[in-house]
C-alpha cells in the first residue's frame, strides 16, 4: 500500500452502515490513488492559472 490519503476507518464506516456491505483493502488502496490524482490535476490547473492555492474549481470529478 503506497500512502493512504483517506481515513480507512471512516470509508468502511460509511459503506458499512450505508449498505451493509464490507470494504476489502484493496478498495481503500483504489481511492487513495484516485485522491491523489485528483490532488495532481489541482495543483496543475493552479499552476496553469498562475497561482499557488488550489481551489474546489482545480478539482474536477468526472465521474460523479
Amino acid at each position: 500500500m503506497a500512502n493512504v490519503l483517506v481515513v480507512t476507518s471512516k470509508v468502511k464506516k460509511f459503506i458499512k452502515e450505508s449498505s451493509g456491505c464490507n470494504t476489502s483493502a484493496e478498495t481503500v488502496d483504489v481511492l487513495s490513488k484516485a485522491v491523489e490524482q485528483l490532488c495532481k490535476k489541482g495543483v496543475e490547473a493552479a499552476q496553469a492559472d498562475g497561482r499557488k492555492t488550489v481551489m474546489a474549481r482545480d478539482i474536477v470529478i468526472d465521474h460523479i
